[in-house]
């Protein structure tokens, strides 16, 4: 009589260390906000500087988050990413200008709806954009990461001169919406009111973007062909058009990202989304290539981490998220969340 089979263990019967494995990169969070606060000598500047870090995590993220799709699915290495960051920043700028009495008017509802029309201006005028740029630069090189690198970092420096020849070459400074402007108080500490708006935005959009990836029939089909790509096709789905749909979708985050990061800096550039592109992959990498969770939760650590180091030693925050993301792979050279692909 052969054997009876092992019974696998349940999750009570791991031991501890196994059992919080899957929830230690979400604990990374508290933990730093904790290390913040015993660094912090005064309470009210660790709560401004936690809040004002979790604000700039929540732009990364949106930054972000398209590019770690279009990575993880496509596996193309976009470095063209910041000039739909770049593009959205303007696009947005002078719809809200054009709005100039919305948002100069001190109603909260009018300024946020001047907002939505720039936000929405912006991804769509960055879709269409993401369309063509995927059509004409990224189509011809699928499968050739050297050729992706250079195409579409070619596409980037077009873009950008495309900017300063409709935007001009200078700064352009810019005001936030009138209440918008300023702070707000609690437990003694000032709180900027844009950066609250800003955590408001990106939890909406994390929780909007995991629900479709989750809950939804082309969710399921994004996630399919991340893992396994060739049984998506094979069940008859057409992933061309999925990937286009994920570009178009990654290029409209990457606009209203732009659009959040201007307003965030009160000042936008040509070239301000190239910059942005060191910490949008630093967040793409250690969060696991093709993970929204992992994206999410790598930008918030980034965004914690520059403020908290910035306020400490203002000389080391050039490097500190350099460090994080060699701490991070070291303990996870996959990043925090993986998706793992079908051989």
């Amino acid at each position: 009589m052969s054997a009876a089979p092992e019974h696998a263990p349940t999750m009570a019967q791991l031991p501890l260390m196994q059992r919080l494995a899957p929830w230690m990169p979400v604990l990374l969070i508290p933990v730093l906000i904790v290390l913040g606060f015993l660094a912090i000598p005064s309470s009210t500047s660790w709560l401004t500087l936690t809040v004002s870090g979790l604000a700039m995590g929540m732009m990364i993220f949106i930054m972000a988050s398209g590019l770690t799709l279009v990575f993880g699915l496509m596996d193309v290495i976009n470095f063209g990413h910041g000039a739909f960051v770049s593009v959205g920043a303007f696009v947005g700028v002078s719809v809200l200008l054009l709005l100039g009495q919305m948002t100069s008017a001190p109603s909260l509802a009018l300024n946020l709806a001047a907002l939505m029309v720039a936000v929405f201006g912006a991804m769509a005028a960055t879709g269409v954009m993401g369309w063509a740029f995927e059509k004409v630069i990224v189509e011809p090189v699928y499968g050739h990461h050297l050729k992706q690198i250079l195409v579409t970092m070619g596409g980037l420096i077009v873009v950008e001169q495309l900017i300063i020849v409709l935007w001009g070459p200078e700064e352009i400074y810019i005001a936030r919406p009138e209440a918008l402007k300023g702070a707000v108080t609690f437990a003694g500490a000032a709180i900027e009111k844009y950066r609250l708006v800003a955590v408001g935005i990106g939890l909406v959009v994390f929780l909007a973007m995991r629900w479709v990836l989750r809950h939804t029939k082309i969710g399921l089909i994004v996630r399919a062909g991340v893992e396994n790509g060739e049984m998506v096709q094979a069940l008859g789905y057409r992933l061309r058009l999925v990937f286009v749909g994920v570009f178009i979708a990654g290029s409209a985050l990457a606009g209203l990202g732009g659009v959040m990061w201007g307003l965030y800096q009160e000042v936008i550039t040509a070239h301000m989304g190239n910059q942005a592109m060191i910490l949008i992959f630093i967040v793409v990498i250690i969060g696991g290539l093709g993970s929204v969770e992992g994206c999410f939760i790598g930008a918030l650590l980034v965004g914690l981490m520059q403020n908290y180091v910035a306020f400490l030693e203002p000389k080391a925050a050039l490097i500190s998220n350099i460090g994080l993301m060699v701490a991070i792979l070291m303990w996870r050279p996959m990043g925090m969340i993986p998706v793992v692909k079908a051989k």
